[in-house]
C-alpha cells in the first residue's frame, strides 16, 4: 500500500482528497501547516507529496525547495493560485506537477498513478500487474482491459473509471451524491443525472441481465453497491 501525504490548510479539501485516496487504497495522512508537513514530508516514510502552496508557518515553495534537497518522490502542487508565474516556480523548486483548484478528484487520481509508475521504472521498484476478479468479471490496471466470461469488452474512460471504482470498493454503499464528487469533481457541469447514466451502460456491457443487475446494485432511495 503507498502511503501519501497532503499538506493542505483547508480541511474541507484534504478530506475530500484523503476520502477518494482511501477509497482507492492508499493510506494517507493529513497535515494542516507547513512547518509540521515539512517534518513529515522528509521522513522518508512517503511515496508521493500533495502540498498546497498557501500555507501557514511555511509555503509550498519552501517545502518542496526543502524535500528536494533529501529525497526524490514525487511531488504534486494542488494550489488556488494559477498564475503562470506560480506554476514556473514551482516546477522549477521541483515540484512534479501542478494542478489549480478547483480540481477533479479523479484527474487527481489519474496523475498520482501516473507519476507513481514513473518513480517505479527510474527507481527499479516496479509492482506487478494488478488485476481485480469478481465472478467472471476481470479488470486489468495495468492495461486498463475488462474481460467478462473471458470475453474482452471496450469501455469508455469515465466508464472503466466507475467501473474500476466499484470493483475496488466492493460492499460498500455509495450515494448517488458522492460518486458524482469522488468521480467528476466540483469542476464539472454537468448534474447527477450523468450517474445513473454511466451505470446503466456500464450494466449493459456487465451484466447478464441489465434490469437484473448482479453486480451494481441499485439500493433505492440511498444509492449504489458493488457485490463481489
Amino acid at each position: 500500500m503507498k502511503n501519501i501525504l497532503i499538506i493542505e490548510d483547508d480541511v474541507n479539501i484534504a478530506e475530500l482528497e484523503r476520502d477518494y485516496l482511501q477509497l482507492n487504497g492508499y493510506q494517507v495522512d493529513i497535515v494542516l501547516d507547513g512547518a509540521t508537513g515539512l517534518k513529515k514530508a522528509v521522513s522518508g516514510t512517503y511515496d508521493i507529496l500533495i502540498v498546497d502552496l498557501m500555507l501557514p508557518q511555511l509555503d509550498g515553495f519552501e517545502i518542496i525547495k526543502e524535500v528536494r534537497k533529501k529525497l526524490e518522490i514525487p511531488i504534486i502542487v494542488l494550489s488556488a493560485r494559477s498564475e503562470d508565474i506560480d506554476k514556473i516556480r514551482g516546477l522549477d523548486y521541483g515540484a512534479d506537477d501542478y494542478l489549480t483548484k478547483p480540481f477533479s478528484p479523479a484527474e487527481l487520481m489519474a496523475r498520482i498513478r501516473s507519476h507513481l509508475k514513473r518513480y517505479e521504472r527510474l527507481t527499479g521498484k516496479h509492482q506487478g500487474i494488478e488485476v481485480i476478479n469478481h465472478r467472471g468479471l476481470e479488470i486489468n490496471t495495468a492495461s486498463h482491459k475488462v474481460y467478462v466470461n473471458g470475453k474482452e469488452v471496450q469501455f469508455t474512460a469515465k466508464e472503466y473509471e466507475l467501473l474500476l471504482f466499484f470493483a475496488s470498493n466492493p460492499n460498500i454503499l455509495f450515494s448517488k451524491e458522492r460518486i458524482f464528487d469522488l468521480l467528476w469533481g466540483a469542476e464539472y457541469y454537468g448534474d447527477l443525472a450523468t450517474v445513473p447514466v454511466h451505470i446503466q451502460k456500464i450494466r449493459k456491457k456487465i451484466e447478464r441481465d441489465p434490469a437484473n443487475p448482479e453486480y451494481i446494485e441499485t439500493v433505492w432511495g440511498t444509492g449504489y453497491r458493488f457485490n463481489p
